[in-house]
């Protein structure tokens, strides 16, 4: 494939470590900040960018369908984390700048949701209010240490989870009625404490409460679906509800499927698939908040169908290569790291007819698709841009079992 001349010299400037750079640079701190590495292109160089790594990265397995752009590519994180710190006796949020814990502060980002933005810079100022000093790392000094925040896309509503380095919070409950009137569509208000030296944003324990159920809900390919802090949702609901689409078109489910749902989260893509009329959902996920959520979101959309389990996706799949357990088809949405050997070995024994792998890291996408293709062929790939302005891409992969000759 040809690669234009801008998209040559963006890679050429990546190898070397080095930023386009242009004048008209729409955010001020995009070579400070780090995370929206393509901020210099416009957003059809973005494409054109991406489209080429999807190429020279997985073009030796099929034909790659144009990528799936994003029709308003900014704003686009229902997801929001930031770090406070106080700098020249100011607080401040933002995030560590890369390879450092030097608070890059921000004010507004581009591509986070505007109104989750703005609940930040209510919190800053609450927080000078009530004289909640941010932590302090070294010392053990101050309150909070971090801030998430996350939107229900369709739903408007907004979770706010207040990370702290201590439980001795003065003026908390003031600090929590404040916020709370300071936006209606603020639905519930959690706590996490974290005093561990750990790049970590939440801790192991449990958020306690402080208003509201917990959790709020979102609706995606006409379902409704339960949001915990710690469980996995797509942070850009409007293309991951492209993708699924995609991924169903893909499996052609039939009523008479058995469907496994590995690296399940709250059961998004399984449930989906439920709808379609299937025989039975099994979804595996290693998280316990979220499979409480996945069933909790069966339940909420009345599918009755589906089993969720929390274990490890590759011993819960070693156990029904075991047990003589069949699948049909396969959805697998692993970490970046991608599926260990014994997962995928594992697979290759149940013999589903379809596996959609849906991905968003292509090295390992393409190392995975190494040992599947041993008895899978390559169908497809569709390339979808769900992290515009960085260089991240999902890639949804159709592969169908080798018939024995």
């Amino acid at each position: 494939m040809c690669i234009n001349t801008q998209s040559l010299l963006t890679k050429m400037a990546k190898e070397l470590n080095i930023g386009l750079m242009k004048n008209y640079s729409e955010c001020p701190l995009a070579h400070k900040c780090g995370g929206c590495q393509l901020q210099s292109l416009s957003y059809k160089e973005q494409l054109d960018y991406k489209t080429d790594e999807v190429y020279d990265t997985l073009g030796s397995w099929n034909q790659i369908a144009p990528i799936v752009s994003m029709e308003h590519p900014t704003n686009y994180r229902n997801k929001t984390q930031v770090v406070f710190d106080s700098q020249k006796g100011k607080i401040v949020s933002g995030i560590y700048q890369s390879g450092t814990h030097r608070v890059i502060p921000i004010k507004s980002c581009m591509i986070q949701d505007k109104e989750s933005d703005e609940i930040l810079q209510t919190i800053r100022q609450l927080m000078k209010k009530s004289q909640l000093a941010p932590y302090n790392e070294d010392n053990g000094r101050g309150v909070v240490r971090h801030v998430l925040t996350r939107k229900g896309t369709q739903t408007h509503e907004i979770m706010v989870v207040l990370v702290c380095g201590t439980p001795i919070i003065p003026n908390l409950k003031n600090f929590v009625a404040l916020l709370k009137q300071s936006n209606k569509n603020i639905k519930t208000i959690l706590i996490n404490y974290n005093d561990e030296r750990t790049s970590m944003v939440l801790s192991d324990e449990p958020e306690d409460i402080l208003y509201g159920k917990g959790y709020i809900e979102d609706t995606l390919c006409g379902m409704t679906f339960r949001i915990s802090p710690k469980s996995f949702y797509q942070v850009n609901s409007i293309q991951a509800e492209k993708m699924y689409n995609i991924a169903m078109s893909m499996a052609r489910l039939k009523e008479t499927d058995v469907v496994l749902d590995a690296y399940c989260g709250t059961g998004t893509i399984g449930l989906i698939a439920a709808k379609q009329g299937i025989k039975s959902l099994i979804g595996v996920e290693v998280n316990a908040q979220a499979i409480e959520d996945a069933n909790h979101n069966a339940f909420r959309n009345g599918i009755e169908n589906a089993t969720f389990v929390c274990e490890d996706a590759s011993t819960y799949i070693g156990k029904m290569v075991d047990d003589n357990q069949k699948i049909d088809v396969l959805f697998m949405d692993p970490p970046r790291s991608g599926s260990d050997k014994n997962f995928l070995n594992s697979v290759m024994k149940l013999e589903p007819e379809t596996i959609v792998y849906i991905s968003c890291n292509m090295n390992t996408l393409d190392r995975d698709l190494k040992v599947l293709c041993k008895s899978y062929d390559v169908i497809g790939i569709q390339p979808v841009d769900m992290f515009p302005y960085t260089t991240h891409i999902e890639n949804i992969v159709l592969l169908q079992r080798i018939k024995e000759q």
